[in-house]
Order: structure tokens, then C-alpha cells, then sequence
């Protein structure tokens, strides 16, 4: 899909359509607009008057050939109220478009900003917004929908002054989302054709296509860095683990810079073990690497986008399978840093393998760290699938991130982490639980599980599991995974 800047005026960009939007309550049409309105004969001036065109967030309005455009239909997107209207609602209204446009078999369309919203931030969201959304779910459908193919987009509108600055938003804009969407469709493989190999296999060609460092461990080392906890994980499937981990180095590091380690969940499948989960939706659990699907996409972004600092990835891979050779509640396994775990629900096998990865990530020199994991469906009872849940120490450092997320437009909801917490996990014949006593704050007490192998490193912990994929799609999104804080860590790498 071509994405291209437009200097000419747009009346006289020849297209399948002409794309831009209109506010709640906007009584008085001008600027933009009044040039279209005009041009029409006062036709979008009668439609708002009459109630029709009303601007409710992602209403649509699709008029044909429309006097004085050469484009042959005007959309007009509903922008919600003008008074809550930020950089990020661009993502959604040009997404929108592009999948309401899409749908109706159009190949090239303009997408028009309007005034106040003409600079790089802007030309940046929008693309964001048009990659993401093209993104499809149906990859192993035999029959595709036909002539459901977006071709061009022109970005028409913005401030031509800033030509090299928005040539670079939209180059930027479209790493983003393009990396996003590579993480997302390996969210969505079948664990058949995604088993921790194969997925190891997938990382190892994107780090050389890219030019970063990639290592690949396999049991062997595994075993030989004595990782108990993600071998105790590990053990109940016929399928070997790998711990994934991908060096991205800046051309003139700093001296004594900080080195961002990136941590990511990759269950491939995940029956819950011996702990066994419930038939009723167990198929998504394919969806349980999305937290190193997540780190992989923003490793992608970080080589293209490169930040100053280093940044290391580590992904443990395994499977969570039942079986002869499985771990069962009430096993205790010793982790890499030598502390020892009471494994009271073979379920609660995240965390596990994320103590092993936050230890190595520790190893090999990470002096910051975020962690990302489908941990705890019950971060959805405290947050819905609205905010991804945020865990951080020291409270600064998550701060620091969430203006990372606030800047993207992804939407963090800071969460507690206090120290009466930590008793929750206390065992009684070993270190720690891997499960809290039953008293609530399960997303607490699994975050705090992760602070015991992070200890004094400022640290992050992103409990994806509510966001990390929808079960139905959304105007500007289609159903399945997400791609949720990819544009945070990066912004955040870019910034450290």
C-alpha cells in the first residue's frame, strides 16, 4: 500500500475518494470544509442542519460525486466533540475510513486533515492509523474476499513547509505500524505452525532481514544456565523450549548509557498443564506468546527507529502442555537466580518463565527492564479490555513510561504494588508461591512475583492480557490481536 504526500490542492487530486471529518456539534462550517461545502451548494451545510451529518465519533457520511472534487465520493468521518479531539483520534478516523472504504471495493483515496492538526505528530498518527488497519485476520482462508485491496493513499492538507519533517512522521509512522502488524500476525498463528521453534526460527529471519544480533538457546543451554523455572514449564511438552534474544546496539553508544532490556511472555499454547483450563475458548490461548510477539514488533520498530541506548530483547518460548513429564501443583522448582518456587497452579506458568527471562536479561547487563505478558485474566475484572494494566518500581520510572504511553495514545492505567502484596506470595516450604493466597489482587500478586527476580533494577511490568486481543472488531481495528504498547516501549526506547 503506497502512502504518499500531496502538494496539490485536493480539489484536484483525482481519486475513488476524498476523506475527512466533522465534529460533534459543529454548527458553522468553515474552513476546509466551507471550500467543500461551496463547491456543493451548501449540501453539507443542509445535512448538518437537518441532523444527518452529525459528527458522533466514526459516524459515516458517504456522498457521490460530489460537485467540485475530482474525487469521486466525499467521506465524512465523525470526529466526536472538537473540545476532547487529540492527535490520536486521527488513528481512528483514518483507520476507519480505510476499512469502511476498503470494504466497499475502493482501490486509491485522499485522506484531507483539517485545520490545527497540519504537522508531523498528525501526518505520523494518521499513517499509524491506515497501516494498522489494513491488517487482516483471515490469512489461512482458502476463499479471500475479492477486489478488497487498498492500492494508494494521498495525505492532503498538511503544512507543505514541513516537507522533510513529515516525510520522516510518515516513514516513522509506518515502521510503527508495520512492526505492529508483524507481531500481531504471528499473535494470530495456529500453535501448530507456531510452536517455540518455529517461532525462534521466525525472530532469527526478521533480526537478519533488520540487522540486529540474534542469539537462539536452545535446552541444551537452557539446562546448562540451570532456568528450573522455565524448565519446569517446559518439561510436560513434547515440544523443546527457547529462550529468543535479539541485540539491537546504537552506531556511538554513550558510555555508562542505560541498557533497556525487553522481556516477553511467548507461551505458544497454553492448556494451563496439569491445572487444566476449561474447553469453552481454549483455542485463544494460541494468543499467549503476545508478549513476546510484542517485544519482537518493537524490536523491528527500535532497528529502524534506533534510539541511542542499547536495547536487548529475551523472549523464553515454551509450551504449556499436561502429560507424564508435566509439573504438578505442589512441585518446587529453583529458579536461574537460585531462589526456589512453590508451584501451587501449573496455570500461573507465566510468571515462571518470565523469572528465568528477567534473570538473564539481568546477566547480560540490562540496567532498566519492561516486561510484557497475557498474564492474569484478572487484570480484565480490574481494568475490562480498556487500559493495559502498568506495574513498575521505582514509582518514577513508571511515570517516565507512562508519558511514553500518554504521548502514543495508548491508553495505561497505573496499578499497585505495595508490600502487604508480597505476603500474599510468601510459601511455606519454599521462597515464593507462583499463585497469591486466594484473597484477590491477582494482578498485583503476579506482578509482584516478577519484582522478586527484578529487585533493585527499575522495572516495568505490562499485563497485556485483556488487550492484547479483541474478540470482535472494531471500526478502525479487525477482530483478533492488537499490537497493544509496541508505540509505548518504542517511544520510550526513542526517549531513554
Amino acid at each position: 500500500m503506497q502512502i504518499q504526500l500531496e502538494t496539490q490542492p485536493y480539489s484536484s487530486i483525482q481519486a475513488d475518494a476524498l476523506v475527512t471529518y466533522f465534529f460533534d456539534g459543529e454548527n458553522k462550517i468553515d474552513g476546509l470544509l466551507a471550500d467543500i461545502d461551496r463547491g456543493m451548494d451548501d449540501r453539507l451545510a443542509a445535512l448538518a442542519s437537518g441532523g444527518e451529518l452529525t459528527g458522533k465519533q466514526l459516524e459515516m457520511i458517504l456522498l457521490h460525486f460530489p460537485e467540485g472534487l475530482d474525487a469521486k465520493r466525499l467521506l465524512l468521518v465523525g470526529a466526536g466533540k472538537q473540545d476532547k479531539f487529540s492527535t490520536s483520534d486521527l488513528r481512528k478516523i483514518s483507520g476507519a475510513a480505510l476499512r469502511y472504504l476498503k470494504s466497499r471495493g475502493v482501490k486509491k483515496f485522499v485522506f484531507l486533515t483539517r485545520e490545527g492538526e497540519r504537522g508531523p505528530a498528525a501526518a505520523q498518527a494518521v499513517v499509524e492509523g491506515l497501516v494498522a488497519a489494513d491488517f487482516e485476520s483471515d490469512k489461512y482462508r482458502s476463499e479471500k474476499k475479492p477486489n478488497r485491496e487498498i492500492q494508494s493513499i494521498s495525505l492532503a492538507g498538511f503544512d507543505a513547509g514541513l516537507g522533510a519533517n513529515l516525510s520522516d512522521a510518515i516513514d516513522h509512522g509506518r515502521v510503527i505500524a508495520e512492526s505492529q502488524n508483524f507481531a500481531r500476525d504471528l499473535i494470530n498463528e495456529p500453535s501448530n505452525r507456531l510452536t517455540p521453534r518455529m517461532l525462534a526460527s521466525k525472530a532469527e529471519a526478521m533480526a537478519k532481514e533488520v540487522g540486529l544480533g540474534i542469539e537462539i538457546l536452545d535446552e541444551r543451554k537452557i539446562a546448562e544456565l540451570k532456568m528450573g523455572a522455565l524448565i519446569g514449564v517446559a518439561q510436560g511438552s513434547v515440544e523443546p523450549p527457547r529462550v529468543i534474544v535479539i541485540r539491537y546496539t546504537p552506531a556511538n553508544p554513550r558510555p555508562g548509557a542505560p541498557v533497556l532490556g525487553l522481556v516477553g511472555k511467548a507461551v505458544t499454547f497454553d492448556t494451563g498443564g496439569i491445572s487444566i483450563k476449561p474447553a469453552n475458548n481454549m483455542e485463544k490461548m494460541k494468543y499467549d506468546m503476545g508478549g513476546g510477539a510484542t517485544m519482537l514488533g518493537a524490536m523491528r520498530a527500535i532497528s529502524f527507529l534506533k534510539p541511542a541506548v542499547p536495547v536487548i530483547a529475551i523472549i523464553p518460548a515454551t509450551e504449556n502442555m499436561p502429560g507424564g513429564r508435566a509439573q504438578k501443583p505442589g512441585d518446587v522448582q529453583v529458579a536461574m537466580c537460585g531462589k526456589t518456587i512453590e508451584v501451587i497452579n501449573t496455570d500461573a506458568e507465566g510468571r515462571m518463565i518470565l523469572a528465568d527471562g528477567i534473570t538473564y536479561a539481568r546477566k547480560l547487563g540490562c540496567t532498566h527492564l519492561i516486561d510484557a505478558a497475557t498474564l492474569t485474566g484478572a487484570i480484565e475484572v480490574a481494568l475490562a479490555n480498556v487500559h493495559v494494566g502498568a506495574f513498575g518500581t521505582p514509582r518514577e520510572y513508571l511515570d517516565q513510561f507512562l508519558e511514553s504511553t500518554k504521548a502514543v495514545g495508548e491508553k495505561m492505567w497505573p496499578m499497585p504494588i505495595d508490600d502487604e502484596y508480597r505476603e500474599m506470595i510468601k510459601s511455606d516450604i519454599a521462597d515464593i508461591r507462583n499463585t497469591g493466597s486466594g484473597k484477590g489482587g491477582g494482578a498485583i500478586t503476579a506482578a509482584w512475583f516478577l519484582k522478586e527476580f527484578a529487585e533493585d533494577v527499575p522495572w516495568v511490568h505490562l499485563d497485556i492480557a485483556s488487550t492484547c486481543w479483541i474478540d470482535e472488531g472494531r471500526p478502525w481495528q479487525a477482530k483478533g490481536p492488537t499490537g497493544v504498547a509496541i508505540r509505548s516501549i518504542v517511544d520510550f526506547a526513542l526517549k531513554l
